[in-house]
């Protein structure tokens, strides 16, 4: 519980350690389970709500630790219905979270990292550069302060996906760890099925991933047709190229419900040609898996700009007709700086909105 030492939150704790902790209180080990519901399913914010709990050990959970979200610093709302929120951590740091909703669910896009490392060319969270991994703690914050903040209740439909700021493989324990508690029936009951892990590549990463016992679906984001191209989107393609990658997904242990998910950011004249798409259903006609076909979300810091609608869906109609599932996604948020890609604490003031070095 090393985080706990640290500033005393118990939020990110598993049931395991609130166990444990409720011993060292002197308190028998179900009062742990108790504490365990009250925050993540309850969703309780202060100890004195606690009303399961004895009187003395309230008491004394309320002098030694406590219960706190990460603030919502700033919300920008969209035309369209999406919230791009700016959260601050607990340190001055921030981050984003994208509300999304739509008539049958929610979704959310949740940050991993404060910045991110993996430094993809057209991708604006990359001008941050890295400042820190986010702990469990402030992972499950997040959603829970935007569940909070939106009246999002247990019973909701509710889909996460791990596609905001920061590479989630780069910050694995932690992404895990609180995987773990926001899939448990008994923390925020969000099956396994509705939650997305969104990767550049790491494939060392992605085989341990395999070998997680509780683990979300995985999505690879590829932007290129081959080593070359995705070298220059991609620096990390240079440690990770494509047929390292390839080998990797192919023997990605897939259950009975799932396909791996390949995103794909079409910018116009660099990745969007006919050829590009043989190329792309060449490489992934042999797997389980689906194409999101992204038409690049632009902004005057960087020069990529979209292709035109119709050279989309000349892209689709190439990859489904060599059998492969495609889908076109247009970002939600655009107009506030939310869409794929766009998270760069727009709105967060000059002292966290300057890029910082690696």
């Amino acid at each position: 519980m090393a985080s706990l030492k640290q500033d005393g939150n118990l939020l990110g704790l598993a049931r395991e350690e609130l166990e444990e902790l409720a011993v060292a209180c002197g308190q028998p080990r179900y009062r742990g389970r108790q504490l365990y519901h009250g925050i993540y399913a309850r969703g309780l914010r202060d100890f004195e709500s606690f009303t399961d709990l004895g009187r003395e050990f309230r008491a004394a959970l309320a002098t030694r630790y406590r219960l706190a979200y990460p603030e919502i610093a700033g919300a920008f709302s969209s035309c369209d219905g999406a919230v791009r929120y700016l959260v601050r951590l607990a340190d001055g740091n921030s981050i984003e979270t994208v509300y999304m909703p739509e008539e049958d669910r929610t979704t959310l896009c949740l940050s991993s990292q404060a910045g991110c490392a993996a430094d993809c060319r057209f991708c604006f969270t990359a001008l941050l550069g890295l400042r820190r991994n986010l702990t469990a703690g402030e992972i499950i914050g997040e959603v829970m302060a935007v569940a909070a903040a939106q009246n999002i209740s247990r019973k909701q439909r509710l889909n996460l996906v791990f596609m905001g700021m920061g590479e989630p493989l780069l910050n694995m324990p932690h992404v895990l760890a609180a995987i773990r508690i926001l899939a448990d029936p008994a923390g925020l009951a969000v099956p396994l099925r509705r939650i997305t892990l969104s990767t550049v590549g790491i494939t060392p990463r992605i085989e341990a991933l395999a070998q997680e016992p509780v683990r979300p679906k995985l999505a690879i984001s590829l932007n290129a047709s081959h080593d070359e191209q995705r070298t220059a989107l991609m620096p990390i393609n240079r440690k990770y190229p494509l047929r390292e990658l390839l080998e990797v997904c192919r023997a990605y242990p897939l259950r009975s419900w799932e396909r791996l998910t390949f995103e794909y950011v079409l910018l116009e004249g660099c990745n969007d040609s006919d050829a590009d798409a043989r190329r792309v259903a060449g490489m992934l006609g042999s797997l389980r898996a689906k194409v999101n076909l992204i038409p690049y979300n632009s902004g005057t810091e960087l020069p990529y700009r979209p292709p035109a609608f119709e050279r989309v869906l000349a892209f689709q109609r190439i990859l489904i007709e060599h059998g492969v599932p495609t889908f076109i996604r247009v970002s939600r948020g655009q107009d506030i700086r939310a869409a794929c890609g766009q998270l760069a604490l727009a709105g967060a003031g000059p002292s966290e909105s300057r890029p910082s070095a690696l």
